[in-house]
This record gives structure tokens, C-alpha cells and sequence, in this order.
């Protein structure tokens, strides 16, 4: 990386309160059939996950669309809305109510279609955390914007996160760690929205051969995850030359179309973004959360 000190607009952004609740795990209890035509009934979104984390793995789970840690909504629909658009990948929140009051967690994506956000605490959290317990995000990073930097959007993204990601700008591109590439041609759900100040869109994994071609047989959760030929400025959509980066959100999905959710993070139209492979290229490692969480590491 040439410049870890880009100039931002951090400065004029505002920081607000944005409060969920603890989301209750949700199911239609049917079966789900698999491309194969293979049905299944599996653990799905919401809840508390607390043995499924950033920094695991995306695949290793018997599991459908299950988010790691903490799933966060609030039955308003409008309010809803405000807590998935305003809250950033990176942004802290504390619980302001039941046993585990005043335990700070982390925003680590967002999941669209059941709208949730989905955060990371310690374990001794988890084990207080009941559902209905209200959380409260310091919401920060709408806006945020490269001041120098041509053609490159941001979303979704706290400040403090891009600083940890140390993207580097060599006059032409920004150059951005990922632990993978993906061409667009495997993304599926999630396509198509309006904008992507919210929710995901999905890696298909069903072709063996796309597995291992593009090395996801070691997809973890919060890996950076660049796409090619895909446009996130206005909605994500295919566009030739584009390049978009975003994290991993959720874990594998039995559904056709459907896969580990990509939130997205970081896109140009023009493709002025060079992913740069880094294995570590993962939140749990540059927040120290979920599997990289000190206290926890010190435990295993």
C-alpha cells in the first residue's frame, strides 16, 4: 500500500443514536430445496448465535442464512429502516437494558430481505443477552467520502474500519486488501436494489468448480470480498470494469440464488479499485472482534 493517511470527510460527519432490539430467531417452518433438489430444515436468521462468529468460517456450518453473534431490529418499519441505513460496518453499540447492560458490541453487517444488523460482543455478553434486550448504535459513516480520490464510493463503513483496512492510492487506483475475488457472474440475491446503504447481496456457491477456481473453500465471516464487473454506486448491478469490495456477512445458504451475504463497503463504476490478496484481510482481525476478540484468543 503507497498511503495509509488518505484524507477523508470524517470530520463533518455526524454521529446519532440509532436503537434495535435483540431479534428473535424466525422460521415459516418449511423445508428449503437445494439446486440439487435436496430439502432441508436448518437454523436461519436471528437470535444469538453464540458459538458462530467473525472470523469462522462461512461454509463449515449445517445452517441456512444464520448471521454471526447478534441479530438487531425494531418492529417499526420506519425506524427499521434508519437502523440499517445509518449503522456502519465498524460502529459500536451498548445494550441500555436487562442483564447485560453497558456491554459494548460491534457492528459487522447488515442483512437485507430480513433487515437486520448484525453485531459482535464477548462471550460473557452473549450469555446475558436475552431477546427484546434494546441496543443502542453510535451510528457513523453515512457520507463518508475520499476527498483525493477519484470515482470511489464508500458505504456502509465506519471511519476507524477504513483506517484499519489502510487502503493506498497510486494516482490511478485504490488499492484495497481482500482475501478473495469473485466475478460478478456468481453473485445472486440481493441484486437489483435501489441503493446499498443497507442489507447484502449473495455469493452462490453450487458450482464445485467456481469453488475451488476462485479459492472460497476457506470463505470466512468479515473476509473482504472483492467482485468484478459489479457496480454498487446506485444498486448492485452488473457493470463491465467496475469493481466493488464488500464483507462477509452471513454464513451458507441452501437456497437456490442464494449464498454467504457480501455487504457492501467500497465501489467504482470506473474501476479505480486494485483488490490486493491478503489472507488477512478480515474485520475479525482488524477490529479485533469475534474469533480475534483478546480475551476470548487468551480462552482457547
Amino acid at each position: 500500500m503507497t498511503d495509509n493517511r488518505l484524507a477523508t470527510n470524517e470530520e463533518r460527519l455526524v454521529e446519532m443514536s440509532a436503537l434495535g432490539e435483540v431479534a428473535a430467531p424466525v422460521s415459516r417452518g418449511q423445508w428449503r430445496v437445494d439446486p440439487e433438489g435436496r430439502p432441508a430444515l436448518l437454523p436461519g436468521v436471528g437470535g444469538i448465535a453464540y458459538n458462530c462468529k467473525v472470523g469462522d468460517s462461512a461454509l463449515d456450518w449445517q445452517v441456512d442464512h444464520v448471521e454471526p453473534g447478534v441479530s438487531v431490529k425494531t418492529d417499526d418499519k420506519a425506524k427499521n429502516t434508519a437502523l440499517n441505513t445509518m449503522a456502519c460496518v465498524g460502529n459500536v453499540g451498548r445494550v441500555v437494558s436487562g442483564d447485560a447492560k453497558g456491554a459494548e458490541g460491534v457492528v459487522t453487517g447488515k442483512h437485507g430481505g430480513i433487515e437486520h444488523v448484525i453485531m459482535d460482543f464477548p462471550d460473557d455478553a452473549l450469555d446475558k443477552l436475552v431477546i427484546g434486550d434494546k441496543i443502542q448504535i453510535r451510528a457513523r459513516g453515512m457520507g463518508l467520502e475520499l476527498k483525493e480520490v477519484p470515482d470511489v464510493h464508500l458505504m456502509n463503513l465506519d471511519p476507524r474500519l477504513l483506517r484499519l483496512m489502510a487502503p493506498g492510492w497510486d494516482g490511478e487506483r485504490l488499492r484495497v486488501a481482500v482475501a478473495c475475488c469473485v466475478p460478478a457472474a456468481l453473485m445472486g440475491s440481493g441484486l437489483g436494489r435501489a441503493h446499498t446503504f443497507s442489507g447484502d447481496y449473495d455469493i452462490q456457491l453450487f458450482s464445485p468448480e467456481a469453488l475451488t477456481e476462485h479459492g472460497l473453500e476457506n470463505l470466512r465471516l468479515g473476509d473482504l470480498v472483492a467482485v468484478r464487473d459489479a457496480d454498487h454506486t446506485y444498486g448492485r448491478t452488473y457493470m463491465r470494469g467496475a469493481v466493488s469490495v464488500g464483507v462477509v456477512v452471513h454464513c451458507r445458504c441452501t437456497q437456490a440464488g442464494h449464498g454467504p451475504g457480501l455487504t457492501s463497503l467500497v465501489t467504482s463504476r470506473a474501476g479505480r479499485i486494485e483488490p490486493v490478496l491478503d489472507p488477512k484481510a478480515n474485520i475479525a482481525n482488524y477490529l479485533q472482534i469475534g474469533r480475534m476478540r483478546p480475551e476470548e484468543s487468551a480462552d482457547d
